[in-house]
């Protein structure tokens, strides 16, 4: 595998300027990952005076036997629109340049060709105006190759410019910039590219996405994505010479795996991987792939007018299965409250191979305030215990929840109890322990079912961000938590932008641990994604849904306290079965199912 790819050095002179020049290096790799520094050579240089100061950001393209790399040239410094423009240097071996051309008289960037003809024509794709928008993503028809440098056909294409325009735009301050060379799909055209969302502003947020363009006219789409399917995320993403960038330039399909390489923050080149064929369902406009199924007898939890403790709310459930053969069911705890907006803890269960049905409902509270932190400190105002996760380690289980007294901040607390304890329903909870940093606001909490390397794993949020903390023992009256390593951050531009949550404990898999995770919207829409943990390392993220998995749709999930709400606490699993316990609304409980083995196929490709 060949990588292309835009160099910058020490400054040097170039006239009477002292400048970084970009040039361009090329790269060999056996398995496309692992590029050998031996390898590494500078390929193209500025020759020409139409690209003295620069060559930028190539795109490579074999075509009838021989190999294009398109790039932008730098003819003007200080740089300027009308001297940023595309170029293309052509070879025969990827060895040596055997010519290179000017392609656009005008300001363009990013081109690139299809890969074939299409109805006996050459197309490229490229991007025109990218330094004096508004930018168009354009289709260019070409007989010959010779055609692609040849002045008077690019002024005549220009002054049709928007007969040729390719629209993506979905607002306007948006920017496009097309990605990389097409690659063609049993479906049509898959056209990675940069969708730079309020451009010009310190707003601005550099995502990927992908358009769906029809095999025999690639001026029709017939698919697009919705948002971003990538935005910076990772640290070498968001800080570099130009930090929070992911910008694309590169794809090859792998069997079911569409490849994306990427600059990251201007400083690096970076591999992404999706299976094509979720990316195809998600992109198609006329067909949603059904993936998670309701429970139809949704809401299974509602509030009981005569219960003052829960006649306002219920939601928000942890569940653990639990009992041996004879009485094994799924255990329920569910926030709950009042008129008087006190958070406490309900119980509900549902026999075993069923988890949807309710089975048996308590009339009292198992869980209530005890100690001063989550006691009520403002009268009328929202305290409590809110939002319980429980897992089973050892013989006990550990029910995480945010403690919260109207004053100080939320803050997670622990309590445990014995496994017999909660299924002969005998509520000897240990006294509640708070066991994050005081006066920071943490929430969602969890623990993983097992040690890793002899260590137990706790996830909480704060801040809009999921950490974990590495402890020695759960004894949390000697435990403090503050050792915190980032897990899973709010992605720019992407339906989890401004906080993202743990839902339930991770689920182990061969594959990696399984976790759900709630997501809020700039608009405070909140979905569940799902995300892939390594094995040995938990805080280390495998992979995770571009898209969301469960969204508000139900009125059950569009209407309550909050509207468009969808907040899981509980995962269970039955065979390859795994059932989601959420709340809709912040008001009711409800559950959904979805296949262990799809969710596992779209994270690992």
């Amino acid at each position: 595998m060949h990588a292309f790819y835009r160099a910058m050095g020490d400054p040097v002179v170039v006239g009477d300027k002292h400048l970084a020049l970009s040039t361009i290096g090329h790269a060999v790799s056996s398995d496309g990952a692992h590029f050998k520094d031996s390898t590494r050579e500078q390929f193209i240089m500025p020759e020409e005076e139409w690209e003295r100061y620069g060559c930028e950001d190539p795109r490579v393209c074999e075509f009838e036997g021989k190999y294009y790399i398109f790039y932008t040239a730098l003819g003007t410094y200080p740089f300027s629109a009308e001297g940023i423009r595309v170029a293309v240097a052509v070879s025969d071996d990827l060895k040596k340049v055997n010519e290179r051309h000017l392609v656009t008289p005008f300001n363009a960037k990013a081109m690139t060709l299809f890969p074939r003809r299409i109805r006996g024509k050459i197309v490229a794709l490229l991007s025109a105006h990218t330094d004096s928008p508004p930018t168009r993503m354009s289709l260019a028809f070409f007989d010959k190759i010779e055609d692609m440098w040849d002045i008077d056909y690019w002024q005549k294409w220009h002054s049709e410019i928007d007969k040729h325009s390719v629209n993506s735009r979905r607002g306007e301050r948006d920017q496009i910039e097309v990605g990389a060379a097409p690659v063609e799909i049993d479906e049509g055209w898959l056209v990675v590219y940069s969708h730079i969302q309020n451009y010009g502003t310190q707003d601005v947020i550099f995502g990927i996405e992908a358009l769906l363009l029809d095999k025999g006219n690639p001026s029709k789409i017939i698919g697009h994505t919705h948002g971003p399917i990538m935005a910076p995320e990772e640290s070498y993403e968001k800080y570099g010479h130009v930090p929070f960038i992911t910008f694309p330039s590169g794809a090859l399909l792998s069997k079911d795996t569409l490849q994306i390489y990427y600059g990251a923050a201007d400083t690096t080149c970076c591999l992404a991987e999706v299976n094509v064929n979720d990316l195809v369902a998600a992109m198609k406009t006329d067909t949603k792939e059904k993936f998670v199924t309701r429970f139809m007898g949704n809401p299974i939890i509602s509030p009981i007018t005569d219960h003052a403790w829960e006649n306002k709310a219920t939601f928000n459930p942890a569940a653990i299965k639990l009992g041996n053969k004879a009485n094994r069911k799924t255990h329920i705890l569910y926030r709950a409250m009042g008129a008087d907006n006190t958070s406490v803890i309900g119980y509900a269960a549902s026999d075993d191979g069923d988890g949807c049905t309710i089975s048996e409902r308590l009339p009292e509270p198992i869980y209530v305030p005890r100690v001063d932190f989550e006691s009520k400190g403002v009268p009328g105002g929202n305290s409590g215990c809110e939002d319980p996760r429980i897992t089973e380690i050892g013989k006990r289980v550990y029910m995480c929840y945010t403690a919260y007294n109207g004053i100080k901040p939320p803050a997670v607390a622990v309590t445990s109890i014995s496994s017999k304890d909660l299924v002969d329903k005998n509520w000897n909870w240990d006294e509640p322990v708070i066991i994050t940093e005081e006066r920071i606001d943490d929430k969602d909490a969890c623990f993983l079912p097992e040690k890793v390397k002899d260590e137990y794993i706790f996830y909480h949020r704060i801040d809009g961000t999921v950490y974990a903390d590495r402890l020695k023992s759960l004894d949390f009256k000697n435990e403090k938590v503050m050792n915190r390593l980032q897990v899973l951050a709010p992605r720019p531009g992407m339906w989890d932008c401004r906080k993202v949550g743990l839902a339930a404990p991770p689920i182990k898999t061969k594959s990696g641990w399984l976790a759900l995770y709630h997501g809020i919207s700039i608009h405070g829409t909140y979905r569940v994604g799902a995300v892939l943990l390594s094995l040995s390392d938990p805080t280390s993220v495998i992979a995770r849904t571009a898209a969301p998995i469960l969204e508000p749709v139900e009125s059950y999930e569009k209407n309550g306290q909050v509207g468009n709400v969808v907040f899981p606490c509980g995962l269970t699993q039955e065979g390859d079965t795994l059932f989601i316990y959420y709340g809709g609304g912040d008001s009711v409980v409800a559950v959904a199912t979805v296949s262990l083995k799809s969710l596992l196929k779209i994270l690992t490709c």
